[in-house]
């Protein structure tokens, strides 16, 4: 392996790879010495490269702009395009609209043959049932889940009753064919799940809850994992 594509596979590490990567796990990843990992981070500093971190901590790829652009393998650039067109099909309007933006950003930087093997892709992505409409804007909701900010709303249970709820949001996930906000609940004081589309008059307090999103999503993925366990185990199914 020469030392460019070296370093190109330690950039595609650092992107992969959830922050901070620490020099053990590119000694790994790359099967190098700690040592050479070292000299490889210091010489993609020199090229441009954005790596916050040092030795004993772990690093953070903040930015490669300076860096040579790199190019998709043919499975990398099919599976882009099966991803954003599934979030054209099932993403609120300002997602999905921003996926096929991207698309078509991927489609012009790309070799000519592969732009072409973009556009006539053999993987697709039909959803025949649409998710719910929503009302809400969830590009408000979204910021707030990045922000780690509370959210106030009305939420219209099953039953149709409604209840006005305050939450810390953790974050937004496709379940069940619909949309969905995980979230701590502060009336009911544990981990809910809602539906976009039965959340009305989304208003984002000040209210933060920083730095705990990471941990308290990780922690209501694991009871929704727990609890999908047990109903397989107990032959429930769910249509």
């Amino acid at each position: 392996m020469s030392r460019t594509h070296r370093l190109f596979q330690m950039m595609q590490t650092l992107r992969r790879l959830p922050p901070p990567v620490t020099a053990a796990q590119l000694a790994q990843e790359m099967q190098k010495s700690p040592r050479t990992i070292y000299r490889d981070i210091d010489a993609l500093r020199s090229m441009g490269a954005v790596i916050d971190g040092e030795a004993g901590f772990g690093y953070t790829l903040i930015e490669d702009a300076a860096m040579p652009p790199l190019g998709f393998e043919d499975d990398e650039l099919e599976a882009l395009v099966l991803g954003l067109r599934d979030v054209t099909m099932i993403a609120d309007p300002a997602l999905a609209k921003a996926a096929g933006s991207a698309l078509a950003k991927i489609k012009a930087r790309v070799p000519p043959r592969q732009a072409h093997r973009l556009q006539y892709a053999v993987l697709d992505a039909h959803r025949f049932v649409r998710p719910p409409a929503i009302s809400i804007d969830a590009a408000v909701l979204r910021a707030a889940t990045w922000d780690e900010v509370a959210v106030r709303f009305c939420y219209r249970d099953r039953r149709g009753a409604d209840t006005l709820r305050s939450v810390d949001p953790l974050g937004l996930v496709y379940l069940d064919n619909t949309n969905v906000l995980l979230a701590w609940c502060h009336l009911r004081q544990d981990f809910r799940t809602f539906r976009l589309d039965r959340m009305q008059d989304l208003e984002r307090t000040t209210q933060s809850f920083r730095p705990r999103r990471v941990p308290m999503l990780r922690a209501h993925l694991a009871l929704i994992r727990e609890q999908m366990e047990k109903a397989a185990e107990s032959g429930v199914t769910f249509d």
